[in-house]
């Protein structure tokens, strides 16, 4: 038997065929007619799904032209900066599901920061990029420059010498982002280990506070870089998880509409893998449709949920893709062939 070209793929078509495993069969289809055909993504990435290093997958797929913007906490911001930096560090606590409150103090006084099985190191994480951050934040309110978030951590990561790197460059999603210059917001920054951290210099009149721009300057921001993006075949958006990093940049699509007053053309993809439930009032939980009555997606758009974890998923989606974009003719192939099983089954229903 010979050695499919595309493994990931070939493994997907072939077995995800119900419920959580078809929709991310789909979504994954779905993207790729998208990306494939000259469309845009838009990704916006909650928890700690740095820590988790989704960088292995995210970076390259930066680099490969499936990802054109982001959204993401200041969390998921710096941890793939500490992958980078200090990922010698890190201790991984696989059995952590049967740990005491001792055991976590034990952790605790070992300068170690757990994110459920692993952790980041305290000195070289937080405290190595502390002496290098802080005197740029310094430096700005002396000059009294002003920037985004994002932008103070790219110019970090970019003057970063290599000899400084424990990680492996290729897997940071950061760097790849900051060297391809994509657009980025961080909505809810100051919710974040270095926002509590600018704040605290900022109380003690070290800093200017005004030397980060606003998170109402990153909407303004967004407006522009959604009408660029959203030329052509339009821009879909990719979301991981809930929470503030998907409900601030998906709005952009309303307010342009409604509060700018200018055309604008809906999100022309949707997919969510979070392992948030549909429930009462719960709008991380909410279906896609309801983003309908919120004129952010319409009818037509492609619509995806898939529940489940998206250290497991997205991953899978994005090796897959990557596949895509390196023999675009046998993923048509593959993802015919498959489509059309689909619809041999679907006929037999009816």
């Amino acid at each position: 038997m010979p050695t499919p070209t595309l493994p990931v793929l070939e493994f997907v078509a072939n077995n995800y065929r119900n419920f959580n495993a078809r929709a991310t069969r789909d979504a994954l289809y779905s993207y790729w007619d998208h990306v494939g055909s000259g469309g845009k993504m838009y990704w916006a990435v909650a928890g700690a799904m740095s820590s988790a290093q989704l960088g292995i997958t995210l970076a390259p797929a930066i680099r490969a032209g499936l990802v054109h913007g982001l959204s993401v906490t200041g969390a998921n911001l710096e941890e793939s900066l500490f992958r980078l930096v200090a990922h010698h560090g890190y201790k991984d606590f696989p059995d952590y599901r049967y740990f005491t409150k001792k055991d976590d103090t034990k952790i605790l006084k070992q300068r170690m920061r757990r994110v459920t099985d692993t952790s980041i190191p305290e000195d070289e994480a937080f405290r190595a990029v502390e002496k290098i951050l802080v005197p740029m934040w310094k430096k700005a309110s002396k000059n009294g420059d002003r920037r985004f978030w994002h932008e103070y951590f790219y110019e970090l990561i970019l003057s970063i010498p290599k000899s400084k790197y424990q990680g492996n460059p290729e897997e940071c999603w950061l760097l790849a982002a900051a060297k391809a210059k994509l657009p980025m917001v961080v909505p809810g920054h100051e919710d974040s280990t270095f926002g509590n951290i600018f704040a605290s210099h900022v109380k003690f009149n070290d800093c200017s506070a005004n030397i980060v721009k606003s998170g109402i300057e990153y909407m303004g921001q967004l407006y522009d870089d959604y009408k660029v993006l959203s030329k052509g075949k339009g821009v879909g958006f990719f979301q991981i998880g809930g929470g503030i990093s998907g409900d601030f940049p998906i709005c952009v699509v309303p307010s342009i509409k409604y509060d700018l007053q200018q055309p604008v053309k809906p999100w022309a993809y949707f997919c969510q893998i979070s392992d948030s439930t549909t429930s009462y009032g719960s709008y991380s939980g909410a279906t896609p449709n309801e983003k309908i009555t919120w004129d952010k997606l319409t009818e037509k758009t492609p619509m995806f949920v898939i529940e489940s974890d998206a250290t497991i998923v997205a991953p899978l989606m994005l090796a897959a893709l990557l596949e895509c974009c390196k023999n675009p003719k046998a993923a048509a192939a593959i993802i015919k062939a498959s489509r059309a099983h689909t619809a041999k089954s679907a006929a037999k229903s009816r």
